[in-house]
């Protein structure tokens, strides 16, 4: 009697449709065994776009590496996040800022003063350049720079500015 009374508590906390419940089943019935300790299953997508399924189901078929997997699933746009948190760091680096941190003004003026110069492009590609200015938003004397100390690399060049 006490097994019949736990099986409705299980449908009262994850509900499920008419139609699932027959889907399982059929699935279910075609051998797969139930892998625990799961806790998050991600699928990653082109453009930072990662799908989510939090407290997954997930079930392995014996006779193949294959899984299947039940829970809700959620989109996370990897980029915007990425942007919020640099939007966060600009805004805390303004709040200091706005402080009045006088050893920190200077070094900032010093930093301007340098994009003035001009900056030897020979080597760097000028599609690189334009990409790592728009990508990492810095001066394209910035971005030459960067370049030129990751050896011509784009991502590494975008990752110094940016981090």
């Amino acid at each position: 009697m006490s097994a019949q009374e736990e099986k409705p508590v299980q449908e009262i906390e994850t509900p499920q449709s008419r139609g699932e419940k027959k889907a399982r089943k059929a699935l279910l019935g075609q051998g797969l065994k139930q892998v625990p300790g799961i806790s998050r299953v991600t699928f990653t997508r082109a453009g930072g776009i990662v799908f989510a399924i939090g407290k997954p189901e997930v079930y392995k078929s014996l006779n193949s590496d294959t899984y299947l997997v039940f829970g809700e699933m959620q989109m996370e746009d990897m980029r915007a996040r990425a942007q919020q948190a640099a939007a966060e760091q600009l805004a805390a680096e303004a709040a200091a800022k706005a402080e009045g941190d006088d050893e920190e003004v200077p070094a900032a003026v010093a930093v301007e003063e340098d994009d003035d110069e001009e900056v030897d492009a020979t080597g760097v590609e000028e599609k690189d350049i334009e990409l790592v200015v728009s990508q990492a938003n810095v001066s394209r004397n910035k971005a030459i720079k960067a370049l030129k100390n990751n050896e011509n690399d784009i991502v590494n060049a975008i990752m110094e500015l940016t981090m």
